[in-house]
């Protein structure tokens, strides 16, 4: 039995109050890997009990790690050392995560036993041959299916691996960090070179972990000779979860929040960056650091916003915030253009295509372009049916809609909220969004 879930939000409203959203989920994942591949005990505090950072769980639990919780956001890892980890007795099933199948693609090429990472139709739909490409010139034997897709077979090569200098054709955080795990266990200095800054938290993970790791501009480079040495790990909010809110205490007329202890890692705050140049009210308060991750407390009050067009290197920094910057724009006074980001083309959908769908469906001059979108704002957002399309980010963007809608909007198939952030519609309310969720078992 599967269970479908139908988002209805009801028109108007605004945000009142403060909430911590929750943990950051590449850092989540993060801490799995290298906590199981540390020598000595690794606790970790925030982590995001959400399917996605549980799939990556299971999957060391499945080869032998004993790993304790999670109970409350807190996660206690007794790692197996570098060279620790032992044969899954099945095939490791990722659910729709596509960062644990791209970076344990990297990590696993490397081990002395062969795995199977499978996952749900979305995972298995998105391509894989931007990481087995380059993990084949290490030496790494992957087989994928013809189109390039999930499942991967891969075969353990301890001790072949021979490391590689890599240029990325395209900025990919997941890429970065597959080939820096396989690096951990090739011959030589494995470098990896950006095209533009990504998201930086395996690197700065690492070093919280004693490994060494050299940066040299937009080059990083790994060796095998290191260690990791266990460490403990307080996971600060995530803010491609916060960016939700964030653009609705924006277009909401009289909302006023405080979002704490939230991420604000500089190759994830595109996000704000952009609504900033809108002419969003954000204020960052609280700064620290945590852990190695810079954190702070976000204040943001409704501003009328005004269209731009997206600078390109931002892209990057916010790649998993379009789909609600997308609404910010339905709701800016004149025109938001988009480009530089076919990578959205490729998420668990098409993000570009089914966001434009949705909010064409609700009225507003929304045009798709190869790369991006070009959207006509200012206009009514009016009421009506949007799907999803099972991407957890696109049902929660057009609950946001809902603020300056003027009629309910309904979102179907929101099950996946559940990947990534399965207290969405709890904080939702109690910051005072009108959103009811229904759910129908199917078969």
């Amino acid at each position: 039995m599967s269970k479908s879930i139908t988002f209805i939000v009801q028109p108007g409203g605004q945000l009142q109050g403060e909430a911590r959203v929750p943990g950051d989920k590449s850092m989540s994942h993060r801490s799995i890997m290298l906590g199981s591949l540390a020598e000595g005990v690794t606790h970790v505090k925030g982590f995001l009990e959400a399917e996605d950072a549980l799939a990556t769980l299971q999957a060391f639990r499945d080869m032998g790690v004993q790993i304790e919780g999670p109970v409350d956001g807190c996660v206690t890892i007794h790692g197996v050392g570098k060279h620790g980890l032992k044969a899954p007795q099945k095939e490791l099933y990722l659910g729709n995560s596509g960062t644990s199948m791209r970076l344990l693609s990297g990590l696993l090429a490397g081990q002395s036993f062969n795995t199977v990472l499978t996952g749900d139709k979305s995972l298995s739909g998105r391509p894989m041959k931007r990481v087995t490409e380059p993990l084949a010139a290490m030496g790494a034997a992957i087989k994928t299916t013809d189109k390039g897709t999930a499942p991967l077979e891969i075969t353990g090569r301890a001790g072949q691996l021979q490391a590689i200098d890599y240029v990325m054709p395209m900025a990919s955080a997941q890429v970065k960090s597959c080939l820096l795990l396989a690096g951990m266990y090739a011959q030589g200095e494995t470098s990896v070179t950006e095209p533009a800054p990504t998201r930086d938290h395996t690197e700065r993970m690492l070093s919280g972990f004693s490994y060494p790791v050299k940066q040299d501009g937009s080059k990083v480079s790994i060796t095998a000779e290191g260690k990791l040495t266990a460490t403990d790990i307080d996971v600060p909010s995530d803010i491609s979860s916060a960016a939700f809110f964030l653009v609705g205490a924006s277009i909401a007329s009289g909302s006023d929040i405080v979002l704490r202890h939230v991420g604000i890692n500089p190759t994830r705050t595109g996000v704000i960056s952009i609504l900033r140049l809108m002419g969003a009210s954000i204020e960052i308060l609280n700064e620290r650091v945590v852990g190695g991750e810079p954190v702070a407390d976000l204040h943001v009050v409704s501003k009328p916003l005004k269209g731009i067009d997206i600078p390109e290197e931002l892209v990057p920094l916010a790649i998993d915030e379009f789909p609600v910057l997308f609404v910010a724009a339905a709701c800016a006074e004149g025109q938001t253009r988009l480009s530089g980001a076919e990578e959205l083309r490729v998420k668990e959908s098409d993000r570009i295509q089914v966001m434009a769908d949705g909010l064409q469906i609700l009225g507003v001059d929304a045009q798709p372009t190869a790369d991006g979108m070009v959207i006509q704002g200012g206009g009514k957002i009016s009421g009506g049916i949007v799907t999803s399309h099972g991407d957890h980010r696109i049902a929660m963007a057009f609950a946001i809609a809902g603020l300056r809608a003027n009629a309910p909007i309904t979102i179907l198939d929101c099950a996946n909220v559940n990947t990534s952030f399965p207290e969405f519609k709890d904080l939702a309310k109690n910051l005072c969004l009108a959103l009811v969720c229904e759910e129908n078992s199917g078969s």
